[in-house]
Protein backbone atom coordinates (compact mmCIF):
# COMPACT_ATOMS: atom_id res chain seq x y z
CA UNK A 1 0.00 0.00 0.00
CA UNK A 2 1.28 2.95 -0.91
CA UNK A 3 0.01 6.03 1.55
CA UNK A 4 0.74 9.06 -1.33
CA UNK A 5 -1.55 7.33 -3.98
CA UNK A 6 -3.75 4.84 -1.52
CA UNK A 7 -7.81 5.79 -2.30
CA UNK A 8 -10.61 5.55 0.52
CA UNK A 9 -13.96 6.90 1.08
CA UNK A 10 -17.65 6.29 2.02
CA UNK A 11 -19.56 5.43 -1.19
CA UNK A 12 -23.53 5.73 0.04
CA UNK A 13 -26.34 3.83 -1.52
CA UNK A 14 -29.72 5.58 -1.22
CA UNK A 15 -32.66 5.42 -3.26
CA UNK A 16 -36.62 4.84 -2.55
CA UNK A 17 -37.71 1.29 -1.46
CA UNK A 18 -37.42 -2.06 -3.59
CA UNK A 19 -35.29 -0.13 -6.47
CA UNK A 20 -32.23 -2.84 -5.72
CA UNK A 21 -29.82 -1.13 -3.55
CA UNK A 22 -29.61 -4.21 -1.68
CA UNK A 23 -28.57 -6.59 -4.83
CA UNK A 24 -26.48 -3.84 -6.27
CA UNK A 25 -24.75 -3.45 -2.93
CA UNK A 26 -23.98 -6.89 -2.82
CA UNK A 27 -22.50 -7.01 -6.62
CA UNK A 28 -20.40 -4.22 -5.53
CA UNK A 29 -19.16 -5.55 -2.20
CA UNK A 30 -18.54 -9.25 -4.44
CA UNK A 31 -20.28 -11.03 -1.72
CA UNK A 32 -24.01 -10.72 0.29
CA UNK A 33 -23.94 -8.59 3.00
CA UNK A 34 -27.67 -7.14 2.68
CA UNK A 35 -30.70 -9.66 2.63
CA UNK A 36 -32.81 -8.80 -0.30
CA UNK A 37 -36.58 -9.75 -1.08
CA UNK A 38 -38.95 -8.51 -3.43
CA UNK A 39 -40.88 -6.78 -1.01
CA UNK A 40 -40.19 -3.02 -0.06
CA UNK A 41 -38.64 -1.60 3.23
CA UNK A 42 -36.74 -4.94 3.55
CA UNK A 43 -33.22 -3.50 4.64
CA UNK A 44 -33.92 -1.61 8.22
CA UNK A 45 -30.56 -0.61 9.08
CA UNK A 46 -27.67 1.07 7.59
CA UNK A 47 -25.00 -1.52 6.36
CA UNK A 48 -21.58 -1.11 5.69
CA UNK A 49 -19.58 -3.42 2.91
CA UNK A 50 -16.19 -3.36 2.44
CA UNK A 51 -14.40 -3.96 -1.21
CA UNK A 52 -10.28 -3.81 -0.79
CA UNK A 53 -7.51 -4.14 -2.42
CA UNK A 54 -4.08 -2.92 -1.70
CA UNK A 55 -4.55 0.26 -3.67
CA UNK A 56 -7.90 1.53 -2.41
CA UNK A 57 -10.62 0.50 0.48
CA UNK A 58 -14.35 1.46 -0.56
CA UNK A 59 -16.74 1.50 1.96
CA UNK A 60 -20.25 0.87 0.48
CA UNK A 61 -23.09 1.62 3.02
CA UNK A 62 -26.54 0.29 2.08
CA UNK A 63 -29.26 2.49 3.37
CA UNK A 64 -33.17 1.74 4.12
CA UNK A 65 -35.13 2.56 1.56
CA UNK A 66 -36.17 6.57 1.54
CA UNK A 67 -40.01 6.87 2.41
CA UNK A 68 -42.61 9.21 4.52
CA UNK A 69 -42.19 7.78 7.41
CA UNK A 70 -45.57 5.72 9.69
CA UNK A 71 -43.94 4.86 12.71
CA UNK A 72 -40.98 5.22 15.08
CA UNK A 73 -39.49 2.67 13.25
CA UNK A 74 -39.67 4.44 9.95
CA UNK A 75 -38.50 7.69 11.44
CA UNK A 76 -35.17 5.35 12.68
CA UNK A 77 -34.88 4.11 9.59
CA UNK A 78 -34.98 7.38 7.40
CA UNK A 79 -32.45 9.02 10.84
CA UNK A 80 -30.05 6.40 8.86
CA UNK A 81 -30.83 7.68 5.14
CA UNK A 82 -29.88 11.15 6.87
CA UNK A 83 -26.82 9.77 8.12
CA UNK A 84 -25.37 8.78 5.07
CA UNK A 85 -25.59 12.10 3.68
CA UNK A 86 -23.52 13.62 5.83
CA UNK A 87 -20.61 11.35 5.91
CA UNK A 88 -20.73 10.23 1.80
CA UNK A 89 -17.49 10.82 -0.35
CA UNK A 90 -20.18 9.78 -3.53
CA UNK A 91 -23.29 9.13 -3.60
CA UNK A 92 -24.80 6.33 -5.57
CA UNK A 93 -28.34 7.64 -6.22
CA UNK A 94 -30.83 4.46 -7.39
CA UNK A 95 -33.65 4.72 -8.99
CA UNK A 96 -35.36 2.18 -11.69
CA UNK A 97 -38.12 2.57 -14.54
CA UNK A 98 -41.21 3.26 -12.28
CA UNK A 99 -40.14 5.11 -9.20
CA UNK A 100 -40.69 9.10 -9.33
CA UNK A 101 -39.72 11.72 -6.65
CA UNK A 102 -42.89 11.84 -4.91
CA UNK A 103 -42.39 11.94 -1.35
CA UNK A 104 -38.63 12.25 -1.07
CA UNK A 105 -38.33 16.16 -2.64
CA UNK A 106 -37.04 17.34 0.56
CA UNK A 107 -33.97 14.70 0.21
CA UNK A 108 -33.16 15.44 -3.13
CA UNK A 109 -33.23 19.52 -2.23
CA UNK A 110 -30.49 18.32 0.80
CA UNK A 111 -28.44 15.99 -2.02
CA UNK A 112 -28.13 18.48 -4.95
CA UNK A 113 -27.20 21.18 -2.03
CA UNK A 114 -24.33 18.70 -0.61
CA UNK A 115 -22.01 19.28 -3.11
CA UNK A 116 -21.34 15.62 -3.02
CA UNK A 117 -20.73 13.84 -6.42
CA UNK A 118 -23.89 11.92 -7.25
CA UNK A 119 -23.90 8.68 -9.28
CA UNK A 120 -27.36 8.26 -10.97
CA UNK A 121 -27.89 4.87 -11.51
CA UNK A 122 -31.10 3.86 -13.36
CA UNK A 123 -31.53 0.25 -12.20
CA UNK A 124 -34.17 -2.64 -13.99
CA UNK A 125 -33.43 -1.82 -17.60
CA UNK A 126 -33.74 -5.07 -19.00
CA UNK A 127 -37.50 -4.08 -18.05
CA UNK A 128 -37.82 -1.51 -20.71
CA UNK A 129 -39.87 -0.90 -23.49
CA UNK A 130 -39.03 1.34 -26.29
CA UNK A 131 -37.94 4.56 -25.28
CA UNK A 132 -39.01 4.33 -21.67
CA UNK A 133 -35.26 4.31 -20.86
CA UNK A 134 -34.63 7.94 -22.54
CA UNK A 135 -37.79 9.46 -20.77
CA UNK A 136 -36.57 7.95 -17.09
CA UNK A 137 -32.92 9.87 -17.44
CA UNK A 138 -34.60 12.82 -18.98
CA UNK A 139 -37.22 12.63 -15.70
CA UNK A 140 -34.42 12.08 -13.15
CA UNK A 141 -31.86 14.41 -15.32
CA UNK A 142 -34.06 17.00 -14.50
CA UNK A 143 -34.24 16.40 -10.67
CA UNK A 144 -30.80 15.22 -9.72
CA UNK A 145 -27.85 17.05 -10.13
CA UNK A 146 -25.56 14.49 -11.51
CA UNK A 147 -22.55 14.43 -14.15
CA UNK A 148 -23.07 10.92 -15.12
CA UNK A 149 -26.17 8.57 -15.73
CA UNK A 150 -25.39 4.79 -15.68
CA UNK A 151 -28.12 2.69 -16.69
CA UNK A 152 -28.22 -0.76 -15.11
CA UNK A 153 -29.57 -4.06 -14.53
CA UNK A 154 -28.82 -5.33 -11.35
CA UNK A 155 -30.58 -8.75 -11.64
CA UNK A 156 -28.29 -9.49 -14.68
CA UNK A 157 -25.42 -7.64 -13.42
CA UNK A 158 -25.42 -5.45 -16.13
CA UNK A 159 -23.32 -2.73 -16.44
CA UNK A 160 -22.47 -2.69 -13.07
CA UNK A 161 -18.87 -2.98 -13.53
CA UNK A 162 -18.75 0.82 -14.91
CA UNK A 163 -20.17 1.95 -11.45
CA UNK A 164 -17.06 0.75 -9.52
CA UNK A 165 -14.47 2.63 -12.22
CA UNK A 166 -17.00 5.83 -12.05
CA UNK A 167 -16.74 5.57 -8.45
CA UNK A 168 -12.46 5.21 -8.56
CA UNK A 169 -12.45 8.22 -10.55
CA UNK A 170 -14.16 9.79 -7.71
CA UNK A 171 -12.54 8.08 -5.04
CA UNK A 172 -10.22 10.63 -2.16
CA UNK A 173 -6.61 9.81 -1.53
CA UNK A 174 -6.96 8.77 1.97
CA UNK A 175 -5.51 5.60 4.48
CA UNK A 176 -7.93 2.62 4.61
CA UNK A 177 -10.58 3.47 7.32
CA UNK A 178 -10.61 -0.22 8.14
CA UNK A 179 -8.79 -3.20 8.60
CA UNK A 180 -8.31 -5.01 5.35
CA UNK A 181 -9.25 -8.04 6.46
CA UNK A 182 -12.64 -6.94 6.99
CA UNK A 183 -15.76 -7.19 5.04
CA UNK A 184 -18.08 -5.30 7.23
CA UNK A 185 -18.38 -3.57 10.25
CA UNK A 186 -21.13 -5.59 11.62
CA UNK A 187 -20.73 -8.40 13.84
CA UNK A 188 -21.88 -11.90 13.35
CA UNK A 189 -24.83 -12.54 15.02
CA UNK A 190 -26.58 -9.39 13.74
CA UNK A 191 -26.30 -11.34 9.83
CA UNK A 192 -27.72 -14.57 11.29
CA UNK A 193 -30.70 -12.18 12.47
CA UNK A 194 -31.05 -10.79 9.12
CA UNK A 195 -30.71 -13.83 7.43
CA UNK A 196 -33.61 -15.05 9.10
CA UNK A 197 -36.05 -11.97 8.77
CA UNK A 198 -34.96 -12.81 5.38
CA UNK A 199 -36.83 -15.88 5.34
CA UNK A 200 -39.52 -14.19 7.13
CA UNK A 201 -39.45 -11.99 4.43
CA UNK A 202 -39.68 -14.47 1.63
CA UNK A 203 -42.68 -16.59 3.60
CA UNK A 204 -45.25 -14.51 4.66
CA UNK A 205 -47.51 -11.82 3.72
CA UNK A 206 -49.29 -8.58 4.26
CA UNK A 207 -48.39 -7.54 7.25
CA UNK A 208 -46.47 -9.94 8.98
CA UNK A 209 -42.93 -9.22 7.71
CA UNK A 210 -43.25 -5.60 8.52
CA UNK A 211 -44.65 -6.46 12.11
CA UNK A 212 -41.53 -8.97 12.57
CA UNK A 213 -38.01 -8.27 14.40
CA UNK A 214 -35.36 -10.80 15.13
CA UNK A 215 -33.00 -11.11 18.24
CA UNK A 216 -29.89 -13.58 18.61
CA UNK A 217 -30.48 -14.49 21.81
CA UNK A 218 -27.49 -16.72 22.14
CA UNK A 219 -24.76 -17.06 19.48
CA UNK A 220 -21.98 -20.03 20.32
CA UNK A 221 -19.37 -20.82 17.93
CA UNK A 222 -17.38 -24.24 18.76
CA UNK A 223 -15.19 -25.38 16.11
CA UNK A 224 -17.10 -27.48 13.80
CA UNK A 225 -20.67 -25.96 14.51
CA UNK A 226 -22.14 -22.94 15.50
CA UNK A 227 -25.43 -22.67 18.15
CA UNK A 228 -27.98 -20.50 17.71
CA UNK A 229 -31.02 -19.21 19.62
CA UNK A 230 -33.36 -16.30 18.22
CA UNK A 231 -36.21 -15.00 19.36
CA UNK A 232 -38.75 -13.62 16.64
CA UNK A 233 -40.90 -10.77 18.01
CA UNK A 234 -44.18 -9.58 17.13
CA UNK A 235 -46.87 -7.06 17.63
CA UNK A 236 -49.91 -9.18 18.21
CA UNK A 237 -50.95 -12.61 19.46
CA UNK A 238 -52.79 -13.21 16.05
CA UNK A 239 -49.58 -12.59 14.15
CA UNK A 240 -48.19 -15.27 16.46
CA UNK A 241 -50.39 -17.60 15.49
CA UNK A 242 -49.59 -17.32 11.82
CA UNK A 243 -45.92 -17.20 12.23
CA UNK A 244 -45.94 -20.80 13.72
CA UNK A 245 -48.04 -22.11 11.69
CA UNK A 246 -50.21 -24.90 11.85
CA UNK A 247 -48.62 -27.20 14.07
CA UNK A 248 -45.31 -25.49 13.80
CA UNK A 249 -44.78 -26.20 10.09
CA UNK A 250 -44.41 -22.21 8.90
CA UNK A 251 -41.67 -21.40 11.97
CA UNK A 252 -39.96 -25.03 10.62
CA UNK A 253 -39.66 -23.88 7.42
CA UNK A 254 -38.21 -20.80 8.14
CA UNK A 255 -36.13 -22.67 10.27
CA UNK A 256 -34.73 -24.94 7.50
CA UNK A 257 -34.16 -22.14 5.13
CA UNK A 258 -32.40 -19.62 7.56
CA UNK A 259 -30.00 -22.95 8.60
CA UNK A 260 -29.20 -23.71 4.71
CA UNK A 261 -28.20 -20.16 3.99
CA UNK A 262 -26.31 -19.93 7.41
CA UNK A 263 -24.26 -22.61 6.69
CA UNK A 264 -23.74 -21.07 3.72
CA UNK A 265 -22.28 -17.91 4.78
CA UNK A 266 -20.78 -19.04 8.02
CA UNK A 267 -18.92 -22.04 6.43
CA UNK A 268 -19.98 -24.17 9.06
CA UNK A 269 -22.58 -26.35 10.53
CA UNK A 270 -25.32 -24.29 11.80
CA UNK A 271 -27.50 -25.95 15.06
CA UNK A 272 -30.57 -22.92 15.03
CA UNK A 273 -33.65 -22.85 17.94
CA UNK A 274 -36.30 -20.31 17.19
CA UNK A 275 -39.06 -18.87 18.95
CA UNK A 276 -41.68 -16.19 18.50
CA UNK A 277 -42.81 -14.00 21.48
CA UNK A 278 -45.57 -10.74 21.69
CA UNK A 279 -43.66 -7.38 21.88
CA UNK A 280 -46.76 -5.28 21.27
CA UNK A 281 -46.72 -1.84 19.22
CA UNK A 282 -42.81 -2.66 19.22
CA UNK A 283 -42.81 0.08 15.77
CA UNK A 284 -44.10 2.89 17.67
CA UNK A 285 -42.25 2.76 20.91
CA UNK A 286 -39.19 4.67 21.11
CA UNK A 287 -38.22 2.32 24.07
CA UNK A 288 -38.56 -0.76 22.36
CA UNK A 289 -37.24 0.36 19.56
CA UNK A 290 -33.77 1.10 21.19
CA UNK A 291 -34.15 -2.57 22.81
CA UNK A 292 -33.33 -3.85 19.54
CA UNK A 293 -30.83 -1.65 18.27
CA UNK A 294 -32.64 1.57 16.69
CA UNK A 295 -31.88 4.77 17.71
CA UNK A 296 -35.37 6.89 17.61
CA UNK A 297 -34.74 10.46 17.09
Amino acid sequence: MNPQTHQAGFVNIIGKPNVGKSTLMNILVGTPVSIISPKSQTTRHRILGLSNTDDYQIVFSDTPGMLKPQYELHKSMMSFVNLSLEDADIILFVTDLFETDADIEPIITRINKSGIPVLLVINKIDLAKEGQLEKVTEYWTSRIESATVIPISALEKFNTERIMQEILDRLPVHPPFYDKEELTDRPERFFASEIIREKIFKNYKKEIPYSTEVVMEDFKEDTDIIRMRATIFVERNSQKGILIGEKGKMLKKVGIEARQDLEEFFGKKVHLETFVKVEPDWRKNKLKLRKFGYDPS
